[in-house]
């Protein structure tokens, strides 16, 4: 059965379709032998000769890798991408996995909680993408003084942030620590623009203490301390690939 080739490219794991779909306009993907020059070539991954950058893909059939999904409870002060030109901690290093990962979406380096890391790149591209609307739940310690129902309101109504409008899918206030002085404070959002959450907070005149996300889509951090991860489950997996529309 034949394949788009960055549907073959991003399920092999080799990048998200938007990056394979990148690869295939700079002349970096062959098929057997051929140079690739059209978008949306069909594919026979189980008996075509399939490269990248000069290397092969092992076909299908003779190699039905498992993808590796993990979840980690990134700690503040590690940036969540697979290398780091400054040579801070990354999440790729704390996982210390026997194969290649990638983190998907990202957590800024002051904030806390879920990071998903996989070599599955057509759930990547899905997961990351606005228009599956994926949900991303936050917690968030802010400034009580500064927080009541007009922020609530402002953050369901929506901001405008320096690139475009956000809001959030939905809100609410959890309580207060037990001096009154932080709300505790839930934000969903099926968006992850760039420091969203706290440039939202920020836009609403709110100073964000802590920021810790514990859910993406239907799967939660659960008890994991900072710096721990874990295997998913296969119940897990299924149930991600499942609400982006893929097979489990």
């Amino acid at each position: 059965m034949t394949e788009r080739l960055q549907k073959v490219l991003a399920h092999a794991g080799v990048a998200s379709r938007r990056a394979a779909e990148k690869m295939i306009r700079e002349r970096r993907v062959r098929v057997n032998g051929a140079l690739v020059l059209e978008m949306g070539t069909q594919v026979d991954p189980t008996r075509d000769a399939i490269e990248v950058d000069g290397r092969r893909l092992a076909q299908a059939a003779e190699s039905r890798v498992e993808h590796l999904y993990v979840a980690l409870n990134k700690p503040v002060g590690v940036v969540s991408t697979a290398s780091d030109p400054e040579r801070r901690p990354t999440v790729v290093e704390l996982v210390n996995a026997s194969r290649r990962l990638y983190p998907v979406g990202r957590l800024d380096i002051d904030s806390e909680g879920l990071v998903l890391l996989t070599d599955d790149g057509e759930l990547t591209f899905r997961l990351t993408q606005a228009r599956f609307a994926v949900e991303k739940e936050y917690h968030l310690l802010v400034n009580s003084a500064d927080f009541g129902e007009e922020a609530i309101e402002g953050l369901r109504t929506g901001v405008l942030l320096d690139d475009g409008p956000a809001r959030a899918v939905r809100a609410n206030l959890l309580g207060t620590t037990a001096n009154g002085r932080l709300a505790r404070v839930r934000v969903v959002l099926v968006e992850g623009r760039k420091r969203q959450v706290r440039r939202m907070f920020s836009a609403l005149g709110c100073v964000v203490e802590t920021l810790q996300r514990v859910r993406i889509g239907s799967l939660q951090l659960g008890d994991l301390e900072p710096g721990q991860h874990r295997g998913l489950q296969q119940r897990e997996v299924d149930a991600l690939r499942a609400s982006v529309g893929l097979d489990a």
